[in-house]
């Protein structure tokens, strides 16, 4: 039985009044929270949304099948008492190394453990709708009912409003670098209940464990941590956007908008400011923003562009001079990034390689997830020559991937034809899935 996860009517109700009282009151503090992270039907909804999103065991080894086996309704009781009594205190966050995008290099992923990812959802599941009400417009990250696709085309519309010089803004390490001092001053403006204050400091002081090629441990971070947010924790991305939220703030108080027509869009660690003019008066005074709340700018990935003469990518895709064929004339549009389009190629030649032999009605499931996924994200701005690029890939690697399969000698293109592929065999072709509607056409 699928599970559902809409919010319940009690914890909607909840968030609701929060978030009211809060877009109300600017400057009130909440004092009384702490006893609402352990409300059965919180904890049962956050329980909900950390399974949905599935994610491997943290340092206990405790994977939701464990869980399910013992009893998820004793188990999340089990959690409220401690969480109740104060006797929860987080485990360390497993950091292993993944693959970068295009296959070049590693980053690191943490792994907090289920327990810690229930509680921290829970937290959040209260806390946000009361940040919520403050945050800016110009802010779209990991928020609710905003995405990366509104962030794009609010770029897209700040060009086609004549904003074509770009500062093209580029945080260094962000997530690890936000100072826990002034973090906690941010969240202590609205929040004055003083357990859910120490729960936030207590995830901000979890160590990293990390273990080598032999399995030999090394531990970092900790309680002599003073800056970044918990790797992998659900936590992270509202506490970050709390704290750009200064920056922001500064932004929108600053005369910028009258003075160059400057317009900000921010998404997460990553923002651009389009101006009318004086893109390089604004950065300057960005990077003295930026300082002040104890973070810096990438100065070789920070650049000035005018989107007239340079190209510049946001969130994917890239903006700038594009003529339209009936009749030449020239326009800023956007377009799937060239780095994105590798990405997408590397990850279909991932899937249709030679020791793939999964079944084939199994392979194309997994191919159409991946079409359709990168077709819903890449679905706005000028996107078809890109998709026809695409399809034509697909289906010279699907071509390969059958004749390899079905031991063929031939190039295939009359036994696997376009047809076929597309028909007979189900291969989502991109150019026939819909385009995101411009709304501000």
């Amino acid at each position: 039985m699928a599970m559902s996860l809409e919010t319940p009517e009690k914890l909607r109700k909840l968030q609701k009044a929060l978030y009211i009282k809060a877009k109300q009151e600017p400057s009130f503090r909440f004092y009384l929270l702490y006893d609402k992270v352990y409300r059965e039907d919180v904890l049962q909804h956050a329980w909900k949304l950390c399974k949905s999103n599935r994610g491997a065991p943290g340092v206990d080894g405790q994977t939701f099948e464990d869980i399910e086996k013992y009893g998820v309704e004793q188990w999340l009781g089990e959690l409220a008492e401690e969480v109740r009594e104060e006797r929860y205190k987080p485990q360390a966050v497993r950091r292993v190394m993944i693959p970068k995008a295009g296959g070049v290099g590693e980053r690191p992923l943490g792994i907090p453990t289920i327990r810690d990812r229930v509680v921290q959802t829970a937290a959040k599941l209260i806390l946000e709708p009361i940040f919520e009400a403050d945050f800016d417009p110009a802010a779209f990250g990991y928020r609710p009912n905003r995405s990366a696709l509104d962030a794009v085309e609010q770029v897209q519309k700040a060009l086609r409003d004549r904003h074509p010089e770009v500062v093209d803004a580029d945080l260094s390490k962000y997530f690890d670098t936000i100072p826990h001092a002034e973090l906690m001053q941010c969240v202590a403006r609205r929040i004055s209940d003083a357990k859910m204050l120490h729960l936030i400091k207590m995830w901000l002081k979890v160590p990293v464990e990390e273990r080598d090629d032999k399995g030999n441990r090394r531990m970092t971070g900790g309680k002599k941590s003073n800056q970044g947010t918990p790797q992998g924790g659900v936590i992270s991305p509202l506490l970050a956007n709390i704290y750009i939220h200064r920056f922001i703030k500064a932004f929108r108080k600053s005369d910028l908008a009258q003075k160059y027509g400057a317009v900000l869009v921010n998404y997460a660690d990553d923002f651009v400011i389009l101006c009318r003019s004086g893109a390089s008066e604004v950065l300057q005074v960005t990077e003295g923003w930026i300082a002040r709340i104890g973070l810096t700018l990438n100065t070789v990935k920070t650049v000035v562009r005018n989107a007239w003469r340079e190209e510049f990518t946001f969130l994917g895709y890239t903006f700038g001079l594009q003529y339209r064929p009936q009749n030449g004339s020239r326009f800023l549009g956007t377009k799937p990034s060239k780095k994105a389009q590798k990405h997408f190629r590397d990850n279909i030649r991932q899937l249709l390689h030679p020791g793939n032999h999964e079944p084939i009605d199994v392979v194309v499931r997994s191919l159409n997830r991946r079409l359709i996924g990168w077709a819903n994200y890449f679905s706005f701005g000028t996107i078809e020559k890109t998709r026809r690029s695409m399809d034509w890939y697909v289906l010279d690697r699907v071509r390969a991937f059958l004749r390899r399969r079905r031991k063929v000698l031939s190039r295939g293109v009359r036994k696997f034809s376009r047809d076929m592929i597309h028909g007979e065999l189900g291969v989502v072709a991109l150019a026939r899935l819909p385009k995101r509607v411009y709304a501000n056409a």
